[in-house]
């Protein structure tokens, strides 16, 4: 009697009718677009990590929330965040955070986290386009423009 071996099966269907089907152009885009999506509820109270999935011409296949922490911050697992780009067909990504304080300066482990992402992406040539911190008055810091990826 021959032993069953468990298959992993996977499959993707893209759903161009997505209200997020947009081009982004500039960090002011992505910003607006995320802003426009995240909980007003919680902004200011918890802060959440989540990622822009981007096709070939940087439209925006998606947005997934990888985690929702504390007032001070939140855990990222890398391995969470590459099945889904992976899973997805993504060829780029913007990493996006809040911080419930308003202040727009990235802290250490903001930086470290996402050049740890950035280094795993590059594996995948998966491009990391920006990295984001938004504030609760819409505010935000983007690590692209400041030259910090």
């Amino acid at each position: 009697m021959k032993d069953k071996v468990n298959e992993i099966q996977i499959s993707y269907k893209e759903r161009v009718t997505s209200p997020f089907w947009k081009k982004i152009n500039s960090s002011q885009d992505a910003s607006e677009l995320l802003y426009e999506h995240w909980n007003k509820n919680t902004i200011e109270v918890q802060e959440s990590f989540k990622v822009v999935l981007l096709n070939n011409s940087n439209k925006v296949k998606g947005i997934y929330e990888l985690s929702k922490g504390g007032i001070t911050g939140t855990m990222i697992d890398l391995r969470i965040l590459f099945a889904v780009v992976l899973k997805t067909l993504s060829v780029a990504i913007i990493l996006i955070h809040n911080h419930p304080s308003g202040k727009l300066q990235p802290s250490e482990a903001d930086k470290k986290i996402t050049k740890k992402i950035k280094d795993a992406a590059s594996l995948f040539d998966v491009n990391v386009l920006d990295h984001l911190i938004i504030a609760p008055n819409g505010g935000y810091y983007s690590f692209a423009d400041n030259s910090m990826l």
